[in-house]
C-alpha cells in the first residue's frame, strides 16, 4: 500500500499533476487500498490539517511581507545596505547578505527574497563589475535566510505538523543559525572579493548620510524585532502577532514610507489570497497523507530501519539532514515539510534527539535544497530576472551550498545553536 502511495504520487509529479493534488490524489488511493478504513476520513483529515487558529498565521504573514515590499521598504534596506558597506571591498556582496538578512525578517519566504532584494543585488553587483554568476549565485543563496530568520512561514507549517514544538520556541530556535548561514556567505565573499578584487564603485558615505539611511530602514528592521518581542513578552499570541505585522505594515506603508495607495493595495491583497490558498492546500492535502503514512506506521518502520543502522544520536540527526536534503533537492520545500515531519520527527525523538534540533536542522536542509538542481526554484528565479544559464549559475552556487552545509553540520553537533536562545527565554520545545 505504501509503494502504492508513492508511485501514485511520483507518477502524478512526473505528469504534470499540481503537487498539492498529487499529495490527495495518492492518498485518496491509498485509502481505497486500505479497504476497511471508511473513505469520509479523507475529507475529516483535509478539514482538521487546516482548521487551526495558529494557521491564520500564514495568511497574515504573507499579507505583511507583501505589504512592506510594496511598500517601498525593500529600496529602503538596500539604500541603507549601499552605504554602509558599499565602499569596501566586496562590499556589494557584504550588503548583498546584510538585506537579505533583514528582509527576511519581513518576507518569510526565500522565494520573495530571491524575486526582490536578490534580483535588485544580481543587477547591482554585475554594473559594479562582479562576475556575474556569483552575483547571481551569492542572491540565490542569501534567499535561504528567508524561512530561518523569523518570522518564517515553513516554521509555522512545521509547528502545526509536529506537536513537540511550538511556533514561537521555533521563531527564536532560527535565530542563530540564520545568522551563521549569514556569517558563513560573508567569509566566503571576503576570499572571493579578495582574490578577484571586486570593489564597488560607492566611496564612503559621510556619517551624518549613514544615519539617514539607517533611521529610514528602521520600520523594516524593527517589525521582526516587535513579533519577537510581543510573543515573548506575553502581549500577544504568534496568531495575534501576524495580525499586528498586518497593521504595522499597512501603517508604515501608508503614512511613514507612503509606497502604498488605494490603487496598488487591492493587487497586494489578491496576490497574497492566492498565495495563502496555495498553501493552504498543500497543507490540507498534505494531513491527509500524513494520516496514512501513520495509519500505516511508516514512523515507526523508518525509526526501526535506523535503529538497524544505528543507535547513535548524532549520525540519527545526519541521517534526517541527508534524507531532508535528498527531499529538497526533488521536491518544494512545503510537500517535503509535511511529508517528512511526521516521519523523521518522531524517529528522532527516540533517541533523544532535541525537538527544537531536530526542526532547525530538517529546516535548514530542505532551505538549501532549494539551491540544488533539478528543481531549484532559487535559481531558477534569478536566472530568469539576469538572463544567466542555469546550468552555469548551478556550478557557481557549490561553493555556497558548501558554506551553508558546514552550519547543518554545526547545528547537528552543537545542540545549542539552536536550542540555547529559546531555552534561555523558557521554551523548551
Amino acid at each position: 500500500m505504501i509503494s502504492i502511495l508513492l508511485i501514485v504520487f511520483f507518477v502524478a509529479l512526473a505528469i504534470g499533476v499540481p503537487v498539492a493534488l498529487a499529495i490527495g490524489v495518492s492518498s485518496f488511493i491509498a485509502l481505497i487500498l486500505i479497504g476497511d478504513v471508511p473513505l469520509e476520513v479523507l475529507p475529516q483529515s483535509l478539514y482538521s490539517g487546516i482548521n487551526s487558529f495558529p494557521m491564520m498565521t500564514i495568511p497574515f504573514f504573507i499579507l505583511a511581507s507583501d505589504l512592506m515590499s510594496g511598500g517601498r521598504l525593500t529600496q529602503i534596506l538596500i539604500n541603507f545596505a549601499r552605504d554602509l558597506v558599499g565602499h569596501i571591498r566586496g562590499g556589494l556582496g557584504y550588503g548583498n547578505v546584510i538585506v537579505g538578512l533583514m528582509f527576511s525578517g519581513m518576507s518569510g519566504s526565500a522565494l520573495a527574497d530571491a524575486a526582490g532584494p536578490g534580483s535588485i543585488f544580481t543587477r547591482m553587483m554585475r554594473k559594479s563589475g562582479y562576475d556575474p554568476y556569483y552575483a547571481g549565485s551569492l542572491s540565490a543563496a542569501v534567499a535561504v535566510l528567508g524561512p530561518i530568520i523569523p518570522p518564517s512561514v515553513m516554521m509555522v507549517i512545521y509547528a502545526l505538523t509536529d506537536g513537540k514544538t511550538s511556533v514561537s520556541g521555533l521563531f527564536l530556535a532560527g535565530i542563530v543559525p540564520g545568522i551563521l548561514l549569514a556569517l558563513s556567505l560573508m567569509v566566503l565573499n571576503f576570499f572571493v572579493s579578495r582574490k578577484h578584487n571586486y570593489r564597488s564603485h560607492s566611496e564612503r558615505v559621510p556619517f551624518i548620510t549613514l544615519l539617514k539611511s539607517f533611521i529610514h530602514s528602521l520600520p523594516a528592521i524593527l517589525m521582526p524585532v516587535l513579533i519577537i518581542v510581543g510573543i515573548r513578552g506575553g502581549v500577544v499570541t504568534p496568531t495575534e502577532a501576524s495580525a499586528v505585522a498586518v497593521f504595522y505594515a499597512l501603517v508604515v506603508g501608508f503614512f511613514v514610507t507612503k509606497g502604498l495607495t488605494l490603487k496598488n493595495i487591492f493587487g497586494i491583497i489578491v496576490n497574497s489570497t492566492i498565495v495563502s490558498c496555495s498553501l493552504l492546500l498543500m497543507i490540507a492535502m498534505g494531513s491527509a497523507f500524513s494520516w496514512v503514512l501513520t495509519y500505516a506506521q511508516v514512523p515507526q518502520r523508518v525509526a526501526e530501519w535506523m535503529t538497524g543502522l544505528t543507535d547513535n544520536t548524532l549520525v540519527i540527526l545526519l541521517l534526517i539532514a541527508f534524507i531532508s536534503l535528498i527531499a529538497g533537492i526533488f521536491l518544494d520545500t512545503l510537500p517535503s515539510l509535511v511529508i517528512l515531519v511526521p516521519v523523521l520527527a518522531p524517529a528522532a525523538y527516540m533517541y533523544g534527539a532535541e525537538p527544537l534540533q531536530v526542526a532547525m536542522v530538517i529546516i535548514l536542509t530542505l532551505a538549501i535544497g532549494m539551491l540544488t538542481p533539478p528543481i531549484a526554484p532559487l535559481l531558477f528565479i534569478i536566472s530568469a530576472s539576469g538572463g544567466l544559464r542555469i546550468e552555469r549559475l548551478s556550478i557557481a552556487i557549490i561553493p555556497m551550498i558548501i558554506a551553508e552545509m558546514v552550519v547543518v553540520l554545526l547545528v547537528v553537533f552543537i545542540p545549542e545553536i539552536s536550542t540555547g536562545l529559546p531555552n534561555l527565554f523558557g521554551f523548551k520545545n
